[in-house]
């Protein structure tokens, strides 16, 4: 019986851990399609590249997986099947029709749930306690093709976006290596997606980070934890500065909030942010116009008195979009 033959276009930790895991289960892969890393983007997950070239495969970083080159390759070496892990653009039908027994990919929800882009991300930003692994077949709808696997993922109240898709990249693997086998012996049975109890989800930008003083704690917690390095990071202006926050601590609601409104203020050694809705947090780690801010830093700046934090016009009408 010949070997199982795989394309694989991947990316990020989920993507260099499945390939991973299909090179460990005997699946040959001769050809690896990835991205070239993006100097303005802090990388902190392993390289599809590296891992590929370390197994023979060949390593192809087109600007569109349509492009020629590509086409060409897979019509050449036919394989049984494509994977996309974590590859960050969508594939083409002249792509999928390439591959031989099926296209699948893995998303990291639990599909339909957020399906689209930066899908851990919006579960922390929204609150949600877990997530997980989908594998999936590919159809020319993003996330939409019929359900194969999926392995659920908790997510803890502190979590960052990092913590989260360090064990959903877990996840992905031991979805990956329960299905390869009946994927091979053409036995696996997938189920249709009802779309219809999800929802879809796009890409954020930094500028995505920013919010406001005065929504509620548990509104600003969430962000800061799904946007920390290394993500971009939450941000939001006092004053004249900008204020950015990579790791807040939840506090007991303020016993009486204040009437003028949201404030930041030093509290023993703490440096508290009093939100909207009267919910308190403790800023761990923030910056003030990029150095770092302590209740020292805090009281220089701006004295001993609770400082308001009324916000800006444009988060104001950014304050019910999550």
């Amino acid at each position: 019986m010949s070997q199982t033959r795989a394309v694989v276009f991947a990316y990020s930790e989920v993507g260099a851990r499945c390939l991973g895991a299909l090179l460990e289960s005997d699946v040959a892969v001769p050809l690896v399609v990835t991205h070239e890393d993006d100097p303005g983007e802090r990388r902190w997950f392993a390289s599809v590249a590296e891992v590929a070239r370390a197994a023979g495969s060949q390593v192809l970083t087109p600007a569109e997986p349509g492009a020629a080159e590509v086409l060409e390759r897979l019509t050449a070496l036919a394989p049984d099947f494509i994977f996309s892990f974590y590859y960050r653009r969508m594939l083409p039908a002249a792509v999928l029709a390439l591959a031989r027994q099926g296209a699948l990919n893995m998303h990291g929800s639990l599909l339909p749930k957020y399906r689209g882009r930066a899908p851990v991300n919006w579960a922390i930003l929204n609150g949600e306690t877990e997530t997980g692994a989908s594998l999936h077949y590919m159809i020319a709808k993003p996330d939409a093709g019929a359900l194969l696997d999926q392995q659920r993922v908790s997510i803890g109240p502190d979590d960052t976006a990092v913590e989260v898709a360090g064990r959903v990249a877990d996840a992905a693997v031991s979805v990956l290596k329960r299905t390869l086998p009946a994927l091979i012996a053409g036995t696996a049975v997938a189920r249709p997606l009802d779309l219809a109890k999800g929802s879809y989800f796009g890409g954020r930008r930094p500028a995505d980070g920013e919010f406001s003083w005065d929504w509620p704690a548990s509104r600003i917690h969430n962000l800061v934890r799904a946007v920390a390095p290394p993500f971009p990071g939450a941000f939001a202006t006092l004053g004249p500065a900008v204020v950015r926050v990579n790791t807040t601590r939840r506090l007991d609601a303020a016993s009486h909030p204040a009437a003028e409104g949201p404030r930041l203020y030093a509290d023993g050694a703490r440096l508290v942010a009093e939100c909207g809705d009267g919910g308190r947090l403790e800023l761990v780690e923030a910056f003030l116009d990029g150095r770092p801010l302590d209740v020292d830093t805090f009281i220089t700046a701006f004295g001993r008195k609770p400082v308001p934090t009324r916000p800006p016009l444009r988060a104001q009408a950014r304050a019910t979009s999550p």
